[in-house]
């Protein structure tokens, strides 16, 4: 059997998903970073979350071998953000940005980041055109609870809000 891959995309653009920006320092010190929206947490014992970019990313690739990476979650008034990230024609996609340094790693912390995830990189899984890439997780914070920050959502291809 044979799935049409733009049903695919279709079907599935119908589960909503958080939207991350995976970021890392490269060696030179030069900030690198795309954005996702296929992130989840994957174990608690020990801490792990993970990720799946496209193999041949070229982005994918330097945060690589870096061996570790930070994922921003971007909250709902960061939708211009999200697609900075997102387009590989964008090629500096820090410029304007004034970033942080993660406390272990390094890796960039996007300003107004509802939470942002510090991790080692754990292990790297073929999955068909994509890599499931498991992160250890090494030091994380989220937004101020009072702050009760709404999250950017990606669905049926565009973002927006959601609201309980």
């Amino acid at each position: 059997m044979t799935i049409d891959s733009a049903l695919f995309r279709q079907v599935l653009g119908h589960f909503p998903t958080g939207v991350t920006v995976v970021t890392a320092t490269e060696a030179d010190g030069h900030p690198v970073g795309f954005t996702i929206g296929s992130f989840t947490s994957v174990s608690l014992d020990p801490p792990l979350v993970g990720f799946l970019p496209m193999s041949d990313s070229a982005r994918w690739k330097a945060i690589e071998a870096t061996g570790s990476f930070c994922v921003n979650v971007l909250g709902c008034l960061q939708g211009d953000l999200c697609w900075q990230f997102a387009k590989s024609s964008v090629v500096e996609p820090f410029d304007g940005i004034d970033w942080r340094p993660s406390p272990i790693t390094g890796s960039p912390i996007l300003p107004d980041a509802i939470a942002w995830i510090d991790c080692a990189i754990e292990q790297v899984v073929e999955a068909g055109d994509h890599q499931f890439v498991m992160g250890r997780v090494l030091e994380m914070e989220h937004a101020h609870p009072d702050l009760d920050p709404v999250p950017l959502l990606f669905y049926r291809g565009k973002v927006g809000r959601f609201e309980a």
